[in-house]
């Protein structure tokens, strides 16, 4: 057992190693082809994640964040798969994070880069970590790519509440301006929206968007795959007072996220940011 993420909230973490029949798998999603979960698990440890559904995989009942299983013949299978597969964008990544801390002793995402630049797949990169950084070398050398962060609010007091493991605010942001100033396509999906929580520093959130993404993708909070226990645990051990408000958003007839959207395309509108709410 050793600790996950960042320095706050942490949680204690078992690490495994298992093997994979695919690494290269077709997605769902309708923006992508294909998409590469390096790991099985995260150490962000988000409180409202849906990805945590991934538990049947052999964690049932465990917490999500505890663990990460490593995909450790995920490599060979890749180098074996992606020469048969027809050209298509592929996302790294959609139940996982692809930096999460384990991947500076696996690699296996900066191995997956490196083998789908050898045929070069397009690619879109998701994550909440800096670490990216250290693949700059390779990201440079795509003929088609972008990079994403996930920022669900500028106080980085949420971030500790609600995503105890992954990067701090301000060094995704100022990944996101490194990325920008090489030359890298980049965009933040600013999501899931936590009712009054993201709304409170959304002005100088998209201040500091402004002059380095070349979009944004906005999310509203869903409550699924039982994320709302830890959802709610975060909320009364950081936010109390505002528990009832943010509940009351979440349900049924609340007018809450037809505002926020209002409230978010004017401010995109007025800084020319190009966006998208996808609820």
């Amino acid at each position: 057992m050793i600790p996950g993420g960042s320095k706050d909230g942490l949680i204690a973490l078992r690490i495994g190693e298992i093997t994979c029949k695919t690494l290269m798998g077709r997605s769902g999603i309708g923006s992508v082809d294909y998409a590469i979960n390096p790991y099985l698990g995260c150490a962000h440890a988000c409180a409202y994640c849906y990805a945590r559904f991934m538990r049947r995989m052999g964690h049932q009942g465990e917490r999500w964040g505890s663990f990460v299983d490593a995909k450790v013949n995920g490599l060979e299978r890749l180098r074996a798969e992606a020469p048969r597969r027809s050209m298509g964008k592929v996302l790294l990544s959609s139940v996982t994070d692809p930096y999460q801390p384990l991947e500076r002793k696996y690699e296996l995402t900066r191995g997956s880069l490196e083998l789908l630049r050898e045929r070069q797949f397009p690619v879109s990169i998701l994550t909440k970590s800096d670490l990216v950084l250290r693949d700059l070398d390779i990201i440079r050398k795509f003929d088609t790519i972008d990079v994403g962060f996930t920022l669900t609010a500028y106080d980085d007091a949420a971030r500790r509440a609600f995503e105890p493991g992954a990067s701090p605010v301000e060094r995704r942001l100022a990944a996101l301006r490194e990325l920008s100033e090489e030359g890298i396509p980049t965009w933040a999906f600013i999501g899931p929206v936590l009712p009054y929580i993201t709304e409170d520093g959304l002005e100088p959130l998209l201040d500091e968007l402004a002059g380095c993404v070349n979009r944004v993708l906005i999310d509203r909070l869903n409550v699924k795959a039982g994320n709302m226990p830890d959802i709610r645990g975060a909320l009364s051990e950081h936010y109390p007072d505002l528990q009832p408000l943010f509940e009351s958003a979440l349900k049924g007839g609340s007018v809450y996220y037809d505002g926020f959207r209002r409230k978010v395309s004017e401010m995109c509108r007025r800084r020319s940011i190009p966006f998208e709410v996808l609820y």
